[in-house]
């Protein structure tokens, strides 16, 4: 028996400590610790609730946007607010070209290197692997030429001992197994994909001011002033500009990521059978239509137990079956109390010990809905889509098991979905479902605005009674909700419930694990000194934990006083 410590755990920004005890090759118990503590919601007490945005845009350094958004729209909902028709549609290009990015980032360069081995490619035959990357899409850049560049820049690195962005891989761990051939397609579509996820982004800086950190949001709207006649706004030029770069990205997410995808998940088919661990699923409706916020082109639900048919929907924001159902339970996190609040009356008060097997061990809360864990991602919002027969969803679901079990040589069915590798596989699917919805999005505004509307901002106003909002957003790594209170025109309450919170969840008050630690149980582990199966399984949930965590020493004072002006 043996007790693997992996601190930090994520290749982003860190974080995240995983504890496992393995015995006889398989994980037995695990723990997932969030090491730092988040003091955003303190400061917001007492704030104009229409300069929110602003501040829990800094939860994190990168999924920035979905907090800018699920901000506005928990005041809005509050207020019982209707915003104009492009501004959602300005939103919703944001939050997809956000996504976009995101999904592509994951997949490439925050995950594939615990599939692909980067030391086998010198081994490999260019001209396979060129014809094996033109055998799964016509994708140009996947000639013999692109595969022996990308060799000869790949053996340059393994000659001179510097792997560069390479370093710290499980080179040569037995649980590697693509042919060096796959591996060099991989990496040369890695590359690419720096390119891509750049252009993807610069479709949110167009419409958001910049990025990270957007500045066009507003209560009631956005700031975009549209003036078809003047080049200081968002006239055609530069809605025209931004269907040129969705044109480049779209085909790289249908044509690259998809197909690549596939293919790993084919060749790594076992692990369709790890992994699966929670399978109640969460998902919040998203991409709305309407200015009222009842119509989606995404639509939200839960799943309990695996049963897809099963699935209840929800409707939106004002849905009491979602309003009523979430609590964070705080027995097993550093904070006063025990047991679960509803997030409109939370609070945020740290009392840190040390990590405690069977006491306090996180920074995280343990979200629950309706007193169960929820596993929330791509996976929940995939499956919660599919089984409410969204037509895009099934499309491409049906299409990406359709080529896995094609390249496995063996039947890859929905069923299967309820594992780690899963989780990879429904990431993809929902970028290619993005995409779809980029260029309707797209249409939509221009079509809109060619018709001579607009409009993009509403006047919020604040009663003197305390009312209670909640903002809703599907982030890319899943549900996001903002629960805010309030008062006078003032912030009474504030707290964020966020993706990694959901699935880094500890235990609970009666000792259930969350997603992460439910996941882990089970898996395979053949080296304990090279965790490489841990790593695959929770880099499947695409760990971020800025959002979920808080700051302070180790001692629970704190580090520093910073004056909010």
């Amino acid at each position: 028996m043996a007790r693997i410590t992996i601190d930090p755990i994520t290749r982003i920004e860190g974080h995240l400590r995983i504890d496992a005890v393995v015995d006889g090759g398989e994980v037995q118990k695990a723990w997932a610790s969030c090491s730092m503590w988040r003091g955003i919601e303190t400061i917001l007490r007492g704030r104009d609730p229409r300069e929110a945005w602003i501040f829990t845009q800094r939860f994190c350094g990168v999924c920035t946007t979905v907090h800018a958004i699920a901000s506005v729209r928990a005041i809005e909902d509050a207020l019982r607010m209707e915003i104009p028709v492009n501004a959602q549609y300005i939103r919703n290009l944001i939050l997809i070209a956000h996504g976009l990015h995101d999904h592509i980032v994951h997949f490439y360069h925050l995950s594939a290197l615990d599939f692909v081995d980067v030391t086998t490619i010198p081994k490999a035959d260019a001209a396979k692997a060129a014809s094996i990357a033109q055998s799964l899409s016509d994708w140009p850049n996947n000639s013999k030429q692109e595969m022996e560049r990308v060799q000869k820049k790949v053996l340059g690195l393994v000659q001179s001992g510097q792997l560069g962005i390479f370093t710290n891989g499980y080179w040569g761990h037995p649980a590697m197994k693509l042919p060096p051939e796959v591996n060099l397609l991989a990496v040369a579509h890695y590359l690419q994909a720096l390119e891509y996820q750049r252009v993807s982004n610069q479709v949110v800086a167009i419409l958001g001011g910049k990025t990270p950190h957007i500045q066009n949001l507003a209560v009631g709207g956005v700031m975009n002033a549209i003036n078809l006649d003047s080049l200081a706004t968002l006239n055609m030029d530069r809605i025209y500009m931004m269907k040129d770069r969705l044109d480049e990205v779209v085909p790289f997410v249908q044509d690259v990521y998809f197909p690549d995808a596939c293919a790993i998940a084919a060749f790594y088919a076992d692990w369709f059978d790890i992994g699966s661990g929670v399978k109640n699923y969460l998902a919040v409706p998203d991409l709305p239509t309407d200015t009222a916020s009842t119509q989606f082109d995404i639509p939200g639900g839960t799943i309990f137990d695996g049963d897809l048919a099963g699935v209840r929907r929800i409707s939106g924001s004002r849905d009491d079956y979602f309003r009523k159902g979430v609590v964070e339970d705080v027995t097993h996190g550093w904070y006063q109390g025990r047991g679960a609040q509803h997030p409109w009356q939370g609070e945020t008060i740290p009392d840190y010990t040390d990590f405690q097997d069977d006491g306090k061990y996180s920074w995280v809360k343990a979200p629950r809905f309706e007193g169960k864990p929820m596993q929330v991602g791509p996976l929940a919002s995939v499956l919660v889509s599919y089984a409410q027969g969204h037509e895009l969803t099934k499309k491409w679901t049906d299409l990406a098991l359709q080529r896995v079990s094609a390249i496995a040589q063996k039947p890859i069915t929905i069923d299967k979905m309820h594992s780690t590798m899963g989780r990879y596989l429904a990431r993809a699917i929902r970028a290619c479902v993005l995409s779809e919805l980029a260029m309707r999005h797209w249409a939509l505004l221009a079509d809109n605005v060619a018709k001579g509307d607009t409009t993009t901002f509403n006047e919020p106003h604040f009663p003197k009674d305390a009312v209670e909002g909640v903002g809703i957003h599907e982030a890319p790594r899943g549900t996001l909700s903002h629960w805010v209170v309030v008062q006078d025109g003032k912030l009474a309450n504030y707290q964020a419930v966020v993706p990694t919170t959901w699935n880094a969840s500890p235990r609970d008050e009666q000792g259930v694990p969350g997603p992460y630690e439910a996941s882990l149980l089970k898996n395979p582990i053949a080296d304990p000194e090279k965790p490489l199966e841990i790593l695959r399984t929770v880099h499947s949930f695409d760990p971020c934990l800025a959002c979920a965590c808080h700051t302070l020493d180790v001692e629970g004072k704190t580090i520093a006083t910073v004056k909010v002006l």
